[in-house]
């Protein structure tokens, strides 16, 4: 039995819906609810999300880690739901489930056969209505997130290397500090403090329930209403983004793993969010220089020259910033000025010279398939209607993207170059071994 429900799961949720377009229907229940149902009869499965706005930049500086200690913690159990039984209800259902926090939000979901849609529904309306919070399951979920720290960041090579930049990139705004926050500051928290950030964060009105796959339309309305119209609204939220004072002169520094036998050089630079264009063209800046054994700092570092075991370029985009990094591992003790040199030539040649037709077409072709990649799944359609509503306030954005996308020019990815990856603007990291 376990082996059909891998192969069924296997199989719906590599479902295309190419690029074509995803029809939805979106509306508000009365308690601030905003509800995203789109119908794909195309197999038998339904992802049900939920999407809070809320992520590690919500947090306090002295309280860090509670939004991904809270993506733990409301699996914990509900006023229905015994301690330990959420995960149980999902798997004998035929279902699996997870979620995942970021700086900006927190993504709960399930997929189920479609015949589990109510269950879908119920569970994530119980962790909206009826979480349990109690030293139990706070002492409980402390240690797991430990452990997590311990086996993907404190033990794990090169685990802290985002850290160290976030902390020297942002000063003023809460991207100084990652997810996965201090565990001191968990430990010193007290149980009011949690049951405060819930009723503070974890309401309708700073939520998105979106609902993908095979289902009914009109009857999926009334198992919402039926489900979370008790759900009372919170207090409005309101946000004032912390603005960062430009970077106008190199900063460098130094950090030091005791993970690692192998130094690392890393230069990152503050960029704009996710929601501009320049965000969009600065990916495709990173794809000509580091994506695939083709792109331009892999030849020369890797390939031709031997002077690199990895190197990479990445846009790093949040929702009031991005950072755009850069990082090399040397090959045969090669200086890591030497290697921050040879990445710096190519991100000039990437400034004063438009890049080639062939390398633009190919360029295009790459973030269309990337794009419809992203939807192949319905799980995958579900978070990009949460993402377009969430961060965009234009739950459409699912449709117009790959439009915005095929708009980028040469030149717009030769502006953004010269426009932010400049070394003025910058924080250089030599990241070493330490002893």
């Amino acid at each position: 039995m376990k082996s059909k429900l891998i192969f069924f799961f296997g199989w719906v949720m590599t479902l295309s819906v190419s690029a074509q377009k995803v029809a939805f229907t979106e509306y508000n229940l009365k308690n601030g609810l905003h509800v995203i149902l789109h119908q794909d009869k195309t197999a038998p499965v339904v992802a049900v999300s939920v999407m809070y706005h809320v992520g590690s930049k919500d947090e306090q500086t002295n309280r860090t880690g509670f939004a991904h200690f809270f993506e733990h913690l409301l699996f914990e159990g509900s006023d229905n739901i015994k301690r330990g039984e959420f995960m149980k209800i999902v798997s004998s259902n035929g279902g699996q489930n997870n979620a995942n926090t970021t700086q900006d939000r927190t993504f709960y979901y399930e997929v189920f056969p479609s015949n589990q849609l109510a269950t879908g529904i119920w569970l994530e309306s119980e962790r909206m209505l009826h979480p349990v919070i109690n030293e139990v399951g706070v002492k409980t979920q402390n240690e797991v997130v430990k452990e997590e720290k311990r086996l993907r960041v404190d033990n794990q090579p090169y685990g802290n290397f985002l850290s160290e930049i976030m902390k020297r990139l942002f000063t003023k705004h809460p991207y100084n500090w990652v997810p996965i926050g201090s565990m001191a500051d968990l430990d010193a928290a007290t149980l009011d403090e949690f049951k405060a950030f819930n009723k503070k964060y974890y309401i309708p009105n700073n939520a998105v329930l979106v609902i993908a796959g095979d289902i009914e339309i009109e009857k999926t309305k009334k198992l919402v209403e039926q489900y979370f119209v008790e759900v009372p609204s919170g207090q409005a939220i309101t946000r004032t983004a912390a603005k960062e004072t430009p970077i106008t002169k190199e900063i460098i520094d130094t950090a030091y793993d005791s993970n690692i036998q192998i130094p690392a050089i890393l230069a990152s630079y503050r960029v704009p969010g996710e929601t501009e264009k320049e965000s969009k063209v600065l990916e495709m800046a990173s794809a000509v220089l580091s994506q695939g054994n083709s792109s331009r700092m892999y030849k020369k570092m890797v390939d031709e020259k031997k002077n690199s075991l990895q190197v990479a370029s990445f846009n790093y985009s949040l929702e009031d910033y991005g950072a755009y990094i850069t990082f090399a591992l040397p090959n045969n003790n090669t200086p890591l000025d030497t290697l921050l040199k040879d990445m710096d030539d190519e991100v000039v040649k990437l400034q004063t010279t438009l890049i080639s037709e062939a390398e633009f077409t190919k360029l295009q072709n790459q973030f269309e398939n990337d794009f419809i990649g992203k939807n192949s799944k319905m799980l995958g359609v579900a978070e990009n209607l949460a993402n377009g509503y969430t961060y965009y306030k234009n739950t459409n954005n699912i449709n117009t993207e790959l439009e915005e996308i095929r708009k980028i020019t040469r030149q717009d990815i030769q502006d953004v170059a010269k426009k932010y990856l400049n070394k003025n603007q910058r924080v250089v990291v030599y990241y070493l071994p330490k002893k």
